[in-house]
């Protein structure tokens, strides 16, 4: 591609609706953040149980940075990692239930690090279509074989398995899909690795925090064991708050990441003040599970308001509740008309979804409330 050509195709990207730009956010994270100069009620943020701007939270950051500064200065191997990454890695471990936990800079890179390190032109992993891009490209990077099966479609899936000889088999998936919101099929998925000695990888990105009675994700949701799901990345800045992400699993598993991960050992750690930071969120996502709880009602008063408007919901339990829409250029000008009434929901336009999917990606927050949810509602039957 010529950089002479760059100009051209960005026009015809705006020509096609999906041009992307960014808004300039002036004020901490909230459900009401001030944004271009505006305040704006928010429901396009992954925060889902409100802890980004938590005071207790944000103490302990400015208590750790205090301690050992603002950067790492190094990768975890060389000399970045510190005692708050290293207490992290046990507490996630611990509420996990696994032997071991490891951090990741984000999740892009844990997704990429834990496919690059296991699989190789020998292996073969199986995606659902509507894995998040970081799985995708994972698997494109590793050199394996790829199938991809139809969203949610375990039949599909079984099929494929089964005509397969391989002895390096991989199903990764998903937990929570982040722009459809439903959840993947952990139980068949189970069933499906151990019948065909696969290995199970889940990336609960969205579920971690929020699902199970104590937040533990996915695998609490369909009571899980860790065995059935060894392989499990979690995120840090979604429900948690803060930034980064880990995988949990295995001794065995872990050290293999720590060895032979490159995207583990050839960058620069978190700084500790967000492995402090994390800690503390974890300790409130552990104790107060009343911000599930509100969320759970939050979400159920909005489908209920939604269907008696008419919108197309899709079947999603999860704080990610999308209004299919269809056009690029229909979802754009709703979000716009949205912006003027001050609430703020993105439009997820191809290649992002599927072409003729595009809609609003509704997420929800603890830190919403009935009120929130009441004028979105009135504004989206106005509009």
């Amino acid at each position: 591609m010529m950089l002479d050509d760059l100009a051209e195709q960005l026009e015809q990207r705006k020509i096609e609706h999906l041009y992307r730009s960014r808004k300039v956010l002036e004020s901490p994270q909230s459900v009401e953040p001030v944004i271009d100069g505006k305040k704006v009620l928010s429901f396009c943020s992954n925060d889902y149980l409100g802890l980004a701007n938590h005071p207790d939270v944000v103490n302990r950051f400015k208590q750790a940075a205090d301690q050992y500064g603002v950067g790492s200065g190094s990768a975890h191997l060389v000399s970045g990692h510190t005692k708050e990454h290293h207490s992290l890695e046990e507490e996630l471990a611990d509420f996990i239930g696994t032997e071991r936990a490891l951090l990741f800079s984000t999740g892009y890179m844990a997704n990429l690090g834990v496919v690059s390190a296991l699989c190789d032109r020998h292996s073969e992993i199986y995606e659902d279509k509507l894995n998040h891009a970081s799985l995708l490209d994972a698997a494109l990077l590793s050199r394996a074989k790829r199938f991809r099966y139809p969203h949610l479609d375990t039949n599909n899936l079984e099929k494929r398995l089964s005509n397969s000889e391989s002895v390096n088999k991989y199903i990764v998936s998903d937990g929570v899909f982040s722009m459809d919101g439903d959840l993947a099929p952990l139980n068949e998925l189970v069933a499906l690795a151990e019948k065909n000695n696969a290995t199970l990888m889940i990336d609960d990105a969205h579920g971690m925090g929020v699902l199970g009675e104590k937040g533990k994700g996915i695998i609490e949701h369909f009571a899980i064991g860790n065995i059935q799901a060894p392989i499990l990345v979690g995120t840090l800045g979604k429900a948690f708050g803060t930034a980064g992400a880990f995988v949990a699993g295995s001794e065995e598993l872990i050290e293999t990441l720590i060895q032979k991960s490159r995207s583990y050992i050839f960058t620069t750690a978190m700084p500790a003040a967000v492995a402090a930071a994390t800690r503390e969120s974890l300790k409130i996502i552990k104790e107060e599970s009343w911000r599930r709880e509100k969320l759970k009602n939050l979400i159920g008063q909005f489908r209920k308001g939604a269907s008696e408007l008419g919108l197309e919901l899709i079947d999603s339990l999860s704080p990610i509740q999308p209004i299919i829409i269809g056009s690029s250029e229909k979802a754009l000008a709703l979000s716009e008309k949205l912006l003027e009434k001050n609430i703020l929901i993105s439009a997820i336009r191809p290649p992002t979804v599927p072409e003729g999917t595009a809609r609003l990606r509704v997420t929800f927050s603890a830190a919403h409330t009935e009120k929130h949810v009441e004028q979105l509602l009135e504004t989206l039957g106005n509009i």
